[in-house]
């Protein structure tokens, strides 16, 4: 324990009260002991000053104090100092609300008003928002003033995080290494084949999205995303999804270190054949390329199975993953590997740092991840999924012989698309065609704002040009979120169909606005 001297200017010791009256005034240096002396005139009237200014410093900061401050501020602050284009599309769509609360799959707005989340921060709440195991998880960490990044040390925590992780994943993967996201996690594996096989060329899919980062993003299948960013990493190919003859050709050459595919695709949730994954697994073991599953949207129970892979019983050779890991609080990524890969890379005592990343492993993360962990055991969230995603999947589709504009909605547990046509009908055809030549996908903005609005439903377009709304909600949904769920697309497709109607106003402005931006 810390002492501190303070001088008195007196003979004698005061009294032991002063200590306990100061610790009392004073319970942020609870770890220091005061004792007050004379003889020595090293600490005096300028040590408690400088005291009590700290502890006025530390009353004084206070991020609630902020919030309340600044209730209102949020879009100034981001038009001011930040990305100024997202407050441009908030406000032009509607969704430019002031949340102030979230527990669980509900947001709550200044006025209190409840909204249905079924985003998730784009996947990252799979438990839903403010989970109390996981905060108190943290707060533990916190509470503990537990030593963390010694960096020249190993940590009990991320020890553990890896073995639990493991217990998840197929038998032949046996080491964890830990980042901060998805993105890094894609880097970590890109260069793990690259050191792995000797071989430079990577290959993905069309379509395909694994990150922003210069590697990830030269693995992403939308060119939106890649669009002056370029010379980005060379060396790296894509074939059509779900096509097999295709990968044959591009792994033949025997000069492809890793393919890498989203067991399900995010963009537009695009389900694979049964067969695809299980040739995809022989494929690279024929030609000698390793097989990455990039599970960082599919893992951790979304699709009704702990990792979608799990639907087709492959065993790849690196698992990528990050968003629910932690239950959205802290960034983390992590990859699962063979052994055969972590011996290969960290293959001597000099390469044992030839890859890493300053924050992984942190103790925050960690905690994080165990406590999700056990949050989708004791609560049996992998089967909620499933069981909710199911019925969400089945009734509206159930809808399609109803209405025109309904294609079709796929998907497996909790990741869903509810996808949209051109109809038959010439009014219903003449209004879709009105809002494509305006923008390609525009239609489902017909739908996910009203959703918004007037049922207070939360929900996303699955990708540029793409007639896809998407659902990747928490995967703690209840029977009255369903019913909810289903009420509001009904009512939302209904009104489509009625041409002409206030929802195609809504499509006049919006088919509008586009036409002026294509404009400039």
């Amino acid at each position: 324990m810390s002492s501190l001297r303070v001088s008195s200017g007196n003979k004698k010791p005061l009294s032991g009260m002063i200590n306990a009256i100061l610790l009392a005034m004073i319970p942020s240096l609870r770890g220091i002991r005061f004792f007050l002396f004379s003889g020595t005139r090293r600490f005096q009237l300028p040590v408690l000053l400088v005291v009590f200014q700290m502890q006025r410093s530390f009353m004084s900061f206070s991020i609630a104090n902020l919030l309340s401050q600044h209730r209102t501020d949020k879009f100034d602050l981001h038009e001011r100092y930040l990305n100024a284009q997202m407050v441009r599309v908030l406000k032009t769509i509607g969704y430019d609300r002031n949340y102030e609360r979230a527990i669980g799959q509900y947001l709550y707005d200044e006025h209190g008003n409840e909204y249905l989340d079924l985003l998730s921060g784009f996947g990252v709440y799979a438990f839903g928002r403010n989970h109390p195991t996981i905060v108190n998880a943290l707060k533990e960490v916190l509470s503990l003033e537990m030593p963390d990044l010694v960096q020249m040390d190993v940590s009990v925590l991320s020890g553990l995080l890896a073995k639990e992780i493991l217990l998840t994943t197929p038998d032949n993967l046996e080491r964890v290494f830990f980042c901060n996201s998805g993105t890094e996690a894609v880097e970590a594996a890109i260069k793990f084949a690259r050191y792995v096989t000797k071989r430079n060329r990577i290959v993905c899919c069309d379509h395909a999205y694994h990150g922003l980062t210069m590697g990830a993003l030269s693995l992403n299948g939308e060119q939106i995303f890649k669009d002056g960013f370029g010379p980005l990493l060379q060396d790296c190919g894509s074939v059509p999804f779900n096509d097999l003859a295709a990968l044959e050709r591009a792994l033949s050459n025997r000069d492809v270190a890793a393919f890498i595919v989203e067991p399900i695709q995010g963009k537009g949730v695009n389900i694979p054949d049964d067969n695809y994954l299980p040739e995809i697994e022989k494929l690279c073991k024929k030609y000698g390329t390793l097989f990455v599953a990039d599970e960082i949207q599919t893992g951790l129970g979304r699709t009704g199975k702990f990792w979608a892979i799990e639907h087709w019983g492959v065993k790849p050779d690196m698992i990528c993953m990050a968003k629910a890991l932690s239950g959205g609080f802290v960034p983390v990524g992590a990859v699962a590997m063979t052994q055969q890969i972590m011996d290969k890379v960290f293959n001597r005592m000099d390469r044992a740092v030839v890859h890493g990343s300053t924050f992984s492993k942190n103790n925050m993360a960690m905690a994080a991840g165990l406590a999700s962990l056990e949050v989708i055991k004791a609560e049996n969230l992998v089967e909620n999924s499933a069981k909710i995603g199911a019925e969400i999947i089945s009734k509206i589709n159930a809808l399609t012989d109803q209405f025109e504009f309904l294609k079709e909605v796929r998907g497996k547990g909790s990741m869903i698309a509810v996808e949209f046509k051109s109809p038959s009908s010439l009014s219903l055809k003449a209004a879709w065609m009105m809002l494509e030549a305006a923008n390609k996908g525009l239609f489902c903005q017909m739908i996910t704002i009203p959703l918004f609005k007037e049922h207070r439903i939360l929900t996303q377009v699955a990708g540029h040009g793409m007639n896809v709304v998407k659902l990747l909600p928490p995967l703690i949904l209840t029977q009255k979120d369903l019913d909810h769920i289903i009420s509001a697309f009904t009512k939302t497709i209904a009104d489509t169909h009625q041409v002409p109607g206030s929802i195609w106003e809504l499509g006049k402005n919006l088919a509008s606005h586009a036409l002026k931006t294509k404009a400039g």
